[in-house]
């Protein structure tokens, strides 16, 4: 068992992150991104090879959980709320 590279890490972030976005959900959304940041600055700030490995583990099968999750997700989307819609102000200088 070796410890992952950076590259590795940061792949995993960046395909988590990529797939929490997917939702369709505002408010599944909000929540996988925020716990995806929090769990890799968990692992950024991990000096124990073994537990970064056991970390990093977990990461992926939770990324594997959350694709199949956010593919049912678009599915059965709802409605989007208010605070999505958010469109621009026409001001006096844009008339």
């Amino acid at each position: 068992m070796s410890t992952p590279s950076r590259r590795a890490i940061l792949s995993l972030y960046q395909s988590t992150l990529r797939t929490s976005r997917s939702f369709s959900s505002y408010n599944f959304r909000n929540y996988f991104v925020r716990r995806a940041k929090d769990t890799f600055r968990t692992i950024q700030s991990e000096t124990d090879p073994v537990r970064v490995q056991s970390l990093y583990s977990e990461a992926a099968r939770d990324l594997a959980v959350l694709r199949r999750s956010a593919i049912v997700n678009q599915l059965y989307g709802g409605w989007r709320l208010a605070v999505e819609d958010q469109k621009p102000e026409m001001t006096r200088a844009d008339n």
